[in-house]
């Protein structure tokens, strides 16, 4: 085995390179997820010159791979110097810690891809914490309760986009102006069936 192979298996420094993979695997995945929502949104709903949408695309790829990065690189830091001022032990509330830390830091500015990695989480983190009580077995399942959860956010997304639409993020205004809005508007067959405008 060469020294590098034996550097990179010694258990002694596994938690240090797993902060080097860590920012690795959130810059590729960041910018794995990123480049095709970019590519797909901004060929349909932005206008302008070919030269400025690839510039947008490879800027918000970009952001999104190193935000992800950073973020791990951060959290799993911070969770290291924690259990090595712990005893060399994982307590409950370190990932927690961690995570507040890297959010504000990473996170903290409020820009579209910030506001849609950060919605995107609270979506999830909502779902999980209604989750937990049923799974902690201190509550019974709900029957149900999936349907009218639905109905509840469709009937609130619409009623904002109608009366406070400058509230909503503008990809999602943006793409409900597309589907609600400017399917009022036709002024030939051509711009009723193949084209919005």
């Amino acid at each position: 085995m060469d020294t590098i192979t034996q550097f990179i298996l010694d258990p002694k420094y596994h938690d240090i390179l797993a902060i080097v993979k860590g920012l690795r695997n959130g810059i590729v995945y960041g910018a794995k997820v990123r480049f095709p929502h970019a590519l797909v949104m901004t060929f349909l709903f932005k206008s302008g010159p070919l030269k400025d949408k690839i510039r947008y695309i490879f800027k918000a790829t970009k952001q999104h791979a190193k935000n992800l990065g950073t973020f791990a690189t951060i959290y799993k830091t911070l969770m290291y110097i924690q259990k090595k001022l712990n005893g060399n032990k994982e307590a409950d509330y370190h990932p927690f810690v961690a995570g507040l830390i890297g959010g504000y830091y990473v996170f903290g500015e409020n820009n579209n891809i910030n506001q849609q990695i950060v919605l995107y989480l609270f979506s999830r983190v909502v779902m999980a914490l209604v989750k937990l009580p049923v799974k902690r077995e201190i509550v019974d399942a709900p029957q149900h309760t999936y349907p009218i959860f639905a109905a509840v956010v469709w009937g609130a997304v619409m009623w904002l986009f109608n009366k406070e639409g400058d509230t909503l993020q503008p990809s999602l205004r943006a793409s409900m102006q597309y589907i609600y809005k400017d399917s009022n508007n036709w002024n030939s067959l051509r711009t009723l069936l193949w084209h919005n405008k």
